[in-house]
């Protein structure tokens, strides 16, 4: 192959989505991105309710297993990782968590300088359009779209209640200033489909000449 690129990146996953969206952004940039994985297109990945398929199908799962757990009688335990466009983001639950604020700050105080909570925060700001968070906390202009669905079910108020009543925190955004508490659960799904890395990062990047 006698094309020169800049940048090569080695897997569309969740990581190899958000680098190619990055980095073509500069339209000087030459950018290839490799994947071994096929297509993310189809219901089975692209409607959220079709959830549980994907992480089951060697099309798109690696079928990876953990090793033999002593303590679970010697059973090997599955791990699913994406072999798909969009990666893991393609097959997996669309519940968003972000990491505990602890956690970062705990990683700097053990070394890891610049890796404080403070510093990833305007990433994670950076990187998604949170529909419902808290302001200040959250992005607004980001690739990534976050929502908390209808909750149309009563049983989603009656569960959190229900925890409050038992003497648990609530919290209104649990991805915002107060991580602990029972609140309502958020997702990567816009307009009705899974909003994978591949749909938020890599197909709008694929529009550049230069990916």
């Amino acid at each position: 192959m006698s094309d020169q690129f800049d940048f090569i990146i080695v897997g569309a996953g969740s990581a190899g989505c958000a680098m190619a969206y990055r980095l073509s952004e500069d339209p000087g940039n030459r950018v290839l991105l490799l994947e071994f994985g096929g297509t993310d297109a189809g219901p089975l990945i692209q409607m959220p309710a079709a959830l549980s398929y994907p992480m089951n199908m060697a099309l798109y799962d690696w079928g990876y297993e953990s090793e033999p757990e002593p303590h679970l009688g010697g059973r090997r335990l599955a791990t699913p990782r994406g072999k798909v466009i969009g990666g893991s983001s393609s097959i997996n639950g669309m519940v968003y968590v972000r990491g505990h604020a602890c956690d970062f700050d705990t990683w700097e105080d053990m070394g890891a300088s610049g890796w404080g909570f403070r510093n990833v925060l305007p990433y994670y700001k950076r990187m998604e359009t949170s529909h419902g968070g808290q302001s200040g906390w959250r992005g607004t202009d980001g690739p990534l779209h976050v929502r908390r669905g209808t909750k149309w079910n009563p049983l989603f108020h009656a569960f959190r209640d229900a925890g409050a009543q038992a003497g648990y925190g609530v919290t209104e955004d649990y991805n915002g200033e107060r991580q602990e508490g029972f609140g309502d659960m958020e997702m990567t799904v816009h307009k009705g489909r899974r909003w994978s890395a591949a749909n938020a990062y890599l197909k709008p990047a694929l529009k550049r000449g230069n990916l």
